[in-house]
């Protein structure tokens, strides 16, 4: 599909760093200093961290060690990752983006936690959709499905009536394990295929339809 384009869709569901919110400045930072800590390149790291929760990333890149270790591990990112928001801002047309979904059916679904999601959120100066899906309430991280299948029973719409914005390769997999129409937003999206990509959410108009559907015009 290309980058212009006309999408239906009765629910949206939306990833938030790099889809909402542009964190990559406290997450580089936090990450670069784990892998030091670890003896791991920063780079390499940087590969995988993006859209997966932190014990999943950690098992990747530490496969040998015990996963408990990388829960516990994770519990201490999330805590440095919540308290660092410098630099932390909305994607260019995020607000406009979010104050067109009020009255339509539509959820976060992140791999952050409450207390980070929350925090990065308000950094970026941005509202919490009122259905939210986080770490807490799901047993597999992205690429796993059932965020996005979680977010879609708790709004009572089916999973191919559902459009996903992800900017990540964990995340746009996991939109497409559910059946999902995806959205990719910015460079990082373009490397994993979604069905549309688009710089940022300046290039997304919401319309809603007399028949409870969403109009999404891309590009």
């Amino acid at each position: 599909m290309t980058a212009t384009a006309v999408l239906t869709a009765r629910a949206l569901l939306l990833d938030m760093d790099g889809t909402l919110v542009n964190s990559d400045a406290s997450v580089e930072r936090v990450w670069r200093r784990w892998a030091e800590r670890h003896g791991l390149d920063g780079d390499e790291v940087m590969k995988v961290v993006h859209g997966r929760q932190g014990y999943a990333s950690m098992a990747l890149l530490l496969p040998e060690r015990p996963m408990e270790q990388n829960h516990a591990d994770n519990a201490r990112m999330l805590a440095e990752e919540t308290a660092d928001t410098d630099g932390v801002v909305a994607i260019p047309g995020a607000p406009e983006f979010l104050a067109s979904l009020r009255g339509l059916p539509h959820a976060l679904v992140t791999s952050a936690d409450v207390p980070l999601s929350t925090a990065r959120m308000a950094a970026a100066g941005l509202e919490q959709p009122g259905v939210r899906v986080t770490a807490e309430s799901v047993g597999a991280s992205k690429p796993d499905p059932e965020g996005f299948l979680k977010g879609a029973a708790e709004l009572g719409i089916a999973p191919a009536d559902c459009v996903v914005f992800e900017d990540s390769g964990a995340g746009i997999a996991a939109g497409r394990a559910a059946g999902m129409t995806v959205v990719g937003i910015g460079p990082r999206a373009a490397a994993h295929e979604p069905d549309v990509v688009v710089e940022d959410l300046t290039k997304v108009r919401v319309e809603a339809g007399a028949d409870g559907t969403i109009r999404l015009r891309i590009g």
